[in-house]
């Protein structure tokens, strides 16, 4: 396959696009991959679509390999099937909605669920047809409130999804590991060294779910791992529950005058001013209980006030605190929902008033009260007193007050424990691909059923398994490039190797020509940079910009048989007779 750039469809950039804020946006719109159509939206040009289609080419190869066969959805849909899921309300404002002629709601999928069931409901009509799985690949639509960094947060977006369709769990089972499987040949044929970590199955639903992870600095997941090789995102992260504590020697509780200390900061230094602490150390954060009013709202709109108290060193994770409250609308609370509960003092709550618990279910104030994990029977704590500039040490767990439940929504640090025991470390990732044990959530809303060997009607159990293949692409670029362009891998570059022809002496360009030919019949592609009267200034940038994995150069060394190689990769460059460039690129492409 040869492409000449003489008459080929792209145009590079000297300068950075104004809006793009990482090195593959910069690069892949700089070197004619993309362009702009609107905020998260691009147009593909020739060279992107190369790339893209070679990611697509391993991906359908390995599902085929699984056992998966390929169909393809429209992305307009209509609203019913996803009205009957709940998702249409679920999504909230990240669905793109719209109306046709005859006012019937649409909305542009996000993903396709609904479809897939929809499909095998219509056509699969015995158990002897199952375990099935069918995949496609195919772009998706979410109003993300601001997409950024190019192709890593879009609108719209390529995906490859799959579903896997069982009668039973072990099929589901058998479907999901085959999966699994299949994502890790492709995501080693990409050479990404990916982290497989448990994970949240958030608005997908579902039972088990796993992430793979692209451990770099740009990525917008936290996830954590340890030596034991426990892995998880911070949203499915376990804290393990503190162990109860003996308190036969710790005193009654004792209220102190704290004025000016609504912050855990000013607490701490109070304390470490006025008081000993009975340990003999200096008082932390870690002694003291912060308390956080949320408001949560349910779909139907009924709203309560809920009080979650955590360690004061730590703070709410808005991703924990989201899985936490599923389903839910959270806020903070309001000034109005202080004022309706003046036992809420502002700084300095507390869930005991004058010896008494007033927070919780069970006690007057009516108000859910929520502690954290390390919160257990025995631990002993300094709190607000429910009264303005007022403490109170010497506040025990499981003596003093007790709570409605636990749950885990602190932020999550290195030097924490693993449900496991072990250390973990905190780490920035990316997601790359997700698997997940849907199970019969949407073939109960959907009635997929099926009459099983004993002639009992059973519902379809699902697994759905998704690739970001756009963000695989701009990954790629992340990871394979230098402060002079893009550096493909072989595997997924537009072509194998950059020909480039230079100088004012027809020889370089009849030479070149010859090359290209004797590349092209022994199986290379070859972009060719044959364009006339550019100097050799400019067809090096293109070449080092554009991201082939290897430059032939032939110029002013042509009369006498001479190429330069370049290996854009490891930035070593030679000079070789032209009649060994086949044998080299042979061996580099390891053929």
């Amino acid at each position: 396959m040869l492409i000449r750039l003489s008459n080929f469809f792209f145009k590079t950039l000297r300068e950075d696009p104004a809006d793009a804020e990482v090195a593959s946006h910069k690069l892949l719109v700089r070197a004619g991959y993309l362009r702009r159509q609107a905020p998260g939206v691009f147009a593909w040009l020739p060279l992107g679509l190369r790339v893209k289609a070679k990611i697509e080419g391993i991906i359908h190869e390995e599902m085929a390999a699984a056992g998966a066969h390929e169909v393809h959805f429209p992305a307009l849909l209509p609203r019913e099937p996803y009205e009957a899921t709940g998702r249409w309300d679920e999504y909230g404002d990240a669905l793109f909605r719209l109306k046709d002629r005859h006012k019937a709601d649409y909305l542009l999928a996000p993903t396709h669920e609904e479809a897939f069931t929809l499909l095998v409901k219509d056509i699969v009509t015995s158990y002897k047809e199952l375990p099935l799985s069918i995949y496609q690949i195919q772009d998706k639509y979410r109003d993300e409130a601001r997409p950024r960094a190019g192709l890593l947060r879009g609108r719209e977006f390529t995906m490859k999804d799959a579903y896997s369709f069982g009668l039973t769990d072990e099929q589901l089972e058998q479907s999901y590991l085959a999966q699994r499987d299949a994502y890790e040949r492709i995501f080693n044929r990409l050479g990404l060294d990916y982290v497989i970590v448990a994970a949240d199955a958030g608005a997908m639903g579902g039972s088990r779910s796993e992430e793979f992870l692209l451990p770099v600095e740009i990525g917008e997941d936290t996830f954590v791992r340890s030596d034991s090789g426990y892995a998880a995102n911070v949203e499915a992260y376990v804290t393990p529950p503190a162990d109860p504590q003996p308190y036969d020697g710790v005193g009654a509780p004792v209220e102190f005058d704290s004025p000016e200390t609504p912050t855990i900061e000013t607490l701490v230094d109070l304390l470490n001013r006025e008081f000993e602490h009975p340990e003999g150390r200096d008082w932390q954060a870690s002694d003291t209980l912060k308390h956080v009013v949320l408001a949560v709202t349910d779909q139907a709109g009924e709203r309560e006030l809920v009080v979650v108290a955590i360690p004061g060193d730590r703070a709410v994770d808005e991703k924990r605190l989201e899985v936490a409250f599923a389903g839910y609308e959270v806020t903070p609370a309001t000034p109005a929902d202080f004022a309706k509960h003046p036992e809420l003092v502002a700084g300095y709550i507390g869930p005991v008033l004058d010896g008494a618990q007033i927070l919780g279910l069970e006690h007057k104030s009516g108000i859910r009260y929520l502690v954290d994990p390390r919160v257990a029977e025995g631990t002993v704590w300094v709190s607000g007193a429910s009264r303005a500039e007022v403490h109170t040490r010497s506040l025990v767990y499981g003596r003093d007050f007790s709570a409605d439940g636990v749950i885990d929504i602190a932020n999550v640090r290195d030097g924490d424990l693993a449900p496991d025991g072990s250390v973990i470390q905190t780490a920035r990732g990316m997601e790359i691909g997700h698997v997940f044990q849907l199970g019969r959530k949407y073939a109960e809303a959907l009635g997929l059923q099926l009459l099983d060997e004993n002639g009992k009607q059973q519902t379809v159990t699902m697994g759905s398994y998704g690739i970001g293949v756009t963000r695989i692409l701009a990954v790629m670029a992340e990871l394979h490039h230098d402060d002079r362009g893009l550096i493909w891998p072989a595997n997924i570059a537009p072509c194998h190797v950059h020909l480039v022809a230079t100088g004012k002496d027809q020889i370089a360009l009849e030479r070149a020509e010859e090359l290209a030919s004797r590349l092209v019949a022994d199986g290379v592609e070859v972009l060719f940079d044959d364009r006339p009267k550019l100097s050799p200034g400019v067809k090096f940038g293109d070449a080092e910009l554009l991201g082939m994995p290897y430059v032939v150069v032939v110029g002013r060394d042509a009369a006498e048989g001479i190429a330069e190689v370049w290996d854009r990769a490891s930035g070593e460059r030679e000079k070789l007779p032209i009649a060994e460039v086949n044998s080299w690129l042979n061996a580099k492409l390891g053929r």
